[in-house]
């Protein structure tokens, strides 16, 4: 084995420990699924006016109570989440995500998205998972964004919020991530 393929597969060993030392990310019941989305969005609608903005505006939500993140050159990010109409759970979802890149850590973090039109919806449904970067437009909240935007300004089919992150995860890579249905 050459110098650089044994590097590489160091690598990937390396990355394969801290994803199997993460936190587990256990699959949660309906019913705290339920619970945690609801708590983790009136926490979220508390701390930022934007999302109050959207609430009433948008057609659905789709929470990620808790993602947990861990990688090591190589990573990954696992969570359930449910999406909401009209203030009630009407399905269940789950989002993973890989990523390669200089990256270190574990995190956990939740996440929202407020799906402003039908299409941003039907295409959640009648594609194989919502994949970030492809489909509708989705634009990620930032702070500075959620203190300029007026309900005027919101043209997009949705916006993302990332809340409650807990741990350490740095670095810069490439992400990718998906959305899709499932069953509970």
């Amino acid at each position: 084995m050459t110098g650089g393929k044994r590097a590489r597969v160091s690598l990937f060993m390396l990355a394969l420990a801290a994803l199997l030392s993460a936190p587990y990310a256990h699959a949660a019941t309906k019913a705290e699924l339920n619970r945690d989305s609801s708590r983790m969005l009136k926490s979220l609608y508390k701390q930022n006016n934007l999302a109050n903005v959207l609430k009433s505006k948008a057609r659905a939500v789709l929470v990620f109570p808790s993602i947990v993140k861990a990688g090591f050159m190589f990573g990954g990010a696992i969570g359930e989440g449910v999406l909401y109409r009209n203030g009630k759970p009407v399905g269940y979802y789950n989002s993973v995500a890989a990523s390669y890149g200089l990256q270190a850590g574990v995190q956990k973090y939740g996440y929202a998205i407020f799906f402003m039109n039908e299409d941003a919806i039907a295409y959640l449904d009648k594609t194989e998972g919502l994949e970030i970067g492809v489909g509708p437009s989705i634009v990620l909240v930032d702070e500075g964004m959620g203190k300029s935007t007026t309900s005027n300004t919101l043209t997009q089919d949705a916006y993302a919020f990332v809340f409650d992150q807990k741990g350490l995860m740095a670095g810069l890579g490439l992400q990718g991530s998906k959305i899709t249905k499932i069953e509970k």
